[in-house]
C-alpha cells in the first residue's frame, strides 16, 4: 500500500480550486470580450474585491515588508493585456519548439518554485485578456521549430507549443477559460502541418477538458514527485492521488498524457519514494486502453538568485539548497546553477531508467536533465 494510492472505485473528489482575494483589471483588458468573461468568472467564483483600473498599469504592491508583499501578491489576480514581448514566441528546449504564454505566475506555493529565478517583483499572477492575438501568433511558427520538429524520436508530435513555461494554466482555468479555448483552437484548426499543444499541471480540475474537441493534439502532463516531497514542498496544489486520478480521467477521454517528475530530489529514501510513485501511476492507468504516456525527468537545481528569493518567500523551508553538496554548472548564456554532482546524477538516472522500464514499460522517456 503506497501513501498516494488511487481509491479503488476512482470516486471523484472536489477539485482543488484557487480563489484570489482581489482581482485587478486594466482598462484595456476590461474592454475585450475575453477580459470581460474572466471578470464574470471571478465574480461567479465569489471574489468580492474586483477593481477595474483607470489605465493599463498595475499599481505597486505595498506592504510592510517583503514577506507581506509576497503574501498579498499571491492572493492577487491581474487581468492584463499581453504586450508584444509576451506574444513573441520563443524556443523552449528540451520541452517544445515554442513557448506560448496564456498567463504569467502561479497561485501554488511550491517551495522550490522555478519562477523565483525567472520573474521579477512580487509574484502577482497575470492572465492575458487578448487571447485571440496570442493564438493567432501560432500560425506562422508551424513547421519552424528546432526542438521536437527536428527530433527523429519526437517528430510525430509536429510543431509543439508549451503553455506552462511561466504558469500552471489548469490552476487558473476555472477563472479564465483560456486553456479550454486554446485546446479547442489547436484541436479544430486546419493547420499547415502537425501541431501539438503541451502543458504541465499540479492541479486536478479537469472536468471542463474532457468534452473538448482536442483531436489528440494536446498532451497533458502532470507534475508529480515522491509523496514525501509533494507533501512537504508543494503547498496549495492538488494532492498527488488526485493528480493521478485526473490523469486517468483525461487518458480515458483520449488525451495523450505525461509525467513531469520534478524536481527529482536525492533525499535519503529517494528510491522508495519514487518507486512508490511509479507504481501508483501504473495503478492509475491500469484500466486505460493503450494510454499514450510520456515521461520527463527534471532533477532539482537552483541559482544563487533563486535561492535568495525562495528564502525570502519561505524562510522556514527545509528544502536542501546547500551549495557545498552541489556542482556549479554554467548555462549557454553564462548563468550559473547548482545541480547534483555527476556521480549522484548518474546513479539516479540509471535507477530511473531501469525502474521506468520495469513499472511503465510502454511509457516514452523524452529527456533527463
Amino acid at each position: 500500500m503506497t501513501t498516494a494510492s488511487i481509491p479503488a472505485d476512482h470516486a471523484p473528489a472536489a477539485p482543488t480550486l484557487w480563489t484570489p482575494q482581489r482581482v485587478l483589471v486594466t482598462r484595456s483588458a476590461s474592454e475585450t470580450p475575453h477580459g470581460a468573461a474572466i471578470v464574470e468568472r471571478c465574480d461567479t467564483a465569489g471574489v468580492t474585491d474586483i477593481t477595474v483600473l483607470p489605465g493599463d498599469r498595475l499599481p505597486p504592491v505595498r506592504a510592510e515588508n517583503d514577506r507581506a508583499a509576497y503574501a498579498l501578491a499571491k492572493r492577487t489576480l491581474a487581468v492584463v493585456f499581453a504586450p508584444p514581448s509576451k506574444r513573441r514566441l520563443q524556443p523552449i528546449p528540451p520541452s517544445a519548439d515554442w513557448r506560448i504564454d496564456l498567463a504569467e505566475g502561479c497561485p501554488a506555493h511550491c517551495q522550490y518554485c522555478y519562477l523565483a529565478g525567472s520573474l521579477s517583483g512580487p509574484p502577482i499572477t497575470r492572465v492575458y485578456a487578448n487571447l485571440p492575438e496570442i493564438l493567432a501568433a501560432m500560425d506562422e511558427h508551424v513547421g519552424q521549430g528546432t526542438i521536437t520538429s527536428t527530433s527523429e524520436a519526437r517528430s510525430a508530435e509536429g510543431t509543439t507549443f508549451e503553455a506552462s513555461c511561466y504558469t500552471d494554466p489548469l490552476a487558473l482555468e476555472h477563472l479564465t477559460g483560456s486553456l479550454s479555448t486554446t485546446i479547442a483552437h489547436v484541436g479544430t484548426r486546419d493547420w499547415a502541418g502537425l501541431v501539438g499543444l503541451r502543458f504541465t499541471t499540479k492541479f486536478d480540475n479537469v472536468a471542463a477538458l474532457t468534452g473538448l474537441p482536442h483531436d489528440g493534439r494536446t498532451r497533458v502532463r502532470f507534475s508529480v514527485n515522491a509523496d514525501d516531497v509533494a507533501r512537504r514542498f508543494e503547498g496549495g496544489t492538488a494532492p498527488l492521488a488526485r493528480r493521478l486520478a485526473a490523469m486517468r480521467t483525461l487518458a480515458l477521454a483520449g488525451y495523450p498524457v505525461g509525467l513531469t517528475i520534478a524536481p527529482i530530489m536525492a533525499t535519503p529514501q529517494w528510491r522508495d519514494g519514487y518507486s512508490a510513485l511509479l507504481r501508483d501511476v501504473a495503478a492509475a492507468l491500469a484500466d486505460v486502453p493503450d494510454p499514450d504516456l510520456t515521461v520527463e525527468c527534471i532533477t532539482h537545481r537552483f541559482t544563487a538568485s533563486s535561492k535568495d528569493v525562495l528564502l525570502g518567500w519561505y524562510p522556514r523551508t527545509k528544502l536542501d539548497m546547500d551549495e557545498s553538496g552541489r556542482t556549479r554548472k554554467f548555462g549557454k548564456f553564462g548563468s550559473a546553477k547548482y545541480v547534483y554532482p555527476k556521480d549522484t546524477m548518474a546513479e539516479m538516472r540509471a535507477w530511473f531508467e531501469a525502474e521506468l522500464a520495469e513499472v511503465l514499460p510502454a511509457a516514452r522517456v523524452l529527456y533527463w536533465t
